[in-house]
């Protein structure tokens, strides 16, 4: 297995190929480097290798550059510092990933995966189909991992005007019933038309959390913590909320995390 490393620090470089030989003694390391333009400059002179191992953050910039300036015919590890959050659901096809600094056994199944992925291809040599495709899941990764912009205000009803509310002022949101509500942290509520789905897209997952279907909190609003039966967690709210905020079992594990932050 021939192996490109894009990678711009030393000791990373070192580190990953002493991991690389840890787990596959018989990759070969045909080239080093350390930016974008000098990884162009070698995929245009070189015979594309079976893997390269990419970092995202280079000197000279992101490495999805790289794709837009040079065919890239190998399949793809990226080696990233990135909160692992923003990268859970893009382990798939020919694009793989790994959290700095790289661990032997994360290694070991990101090839072992991508020698599976070439025994079900089959060869270059023998179908043309060996090379794994990765420009559209690059593309797709890079959006992940550009700041989103998150909702800053609510238009809402109040009597026969509209109102303004900035998210910061806000609590938490529930539904009751077909309707959802929101509170301000000085206890106003209002109607916002919007599903829980929808505010999930809207709102920074660093200060709000869905608890469950119909409670989206804010960190500001968890005021108490309570063991509740069935694995569940019961949350005291500020302000007083009309009904029980409950953790639901399946978001337990991720609200602990959530709240240690």
């Amino acid at each position: 297995m021939k192996v490109l490393i894009i990678e711009d620090e030393d000791l990373a470089v070192r580190k990953l190929q002493k991991t690389l030989h840890s787990v596959d003694a018989g990759a070969e390391v045909v080239g080093i480097t350390d930016s974008i333009r000098s990884s162009v400059k070698w995929l245009e002179e070189n015979q594309a290798p079976d893997l390269i191992l990419m970092d995202i953050e280079l000197a000279d910039g992101q490495s999805f550059e790289i794709f837009d300036k040079v065919e890239v015919n190998s399949t793809v590890i990226f080696t990233t510092s990135y909160d692992e959050y923003a990268l859970k659901a893009f382990k798939v096809n020919s694009v793989d990933y790994l959290l700095k600094p790289v661990q032997k056994e994360d290694l070991e199944a990101a090839l072992d995966k991508f020698k599976r992925m070439k025994q079900l291809l089959g060869t270059a040599e023998g179908n043309g189909h060996g090379q794994l495709n990765v420009d559209s899941l690059v593309k797709e990764l890079q959006q992940r991992l550009q700041p989103k912009d998150f909702r800053k205000r609510f238009l809402v009803k109040q009597g026969q005007k509209l109102v303004s509310v900035e998210v910061e002022e806000i609590a938490y949101f529930y539904s009751d019933g077909r309707v959802n509500f929101f509170k301000t942290s000085d206890n106003r509520k209002f109607i916002v038309d919007y599903t829980m789905d929808e505010l999930e897209e809207m709102l920074d997952p660093d200060r709000f959390f869905r608890i469950s279907r119909s409670f989206y909190v804010s960190i500001e609003s968890v005021e108490q913590i309570h063991d509740y039966f069935g694995n569940r967690l019961l949350l005291n709210l500020k302000p007083m909320v009309d009904k029980e905020a409950i953790v639901s079992r399946e978001k337990v594990t991720d609200f602990k995390k959530w709240m240690g932050k």
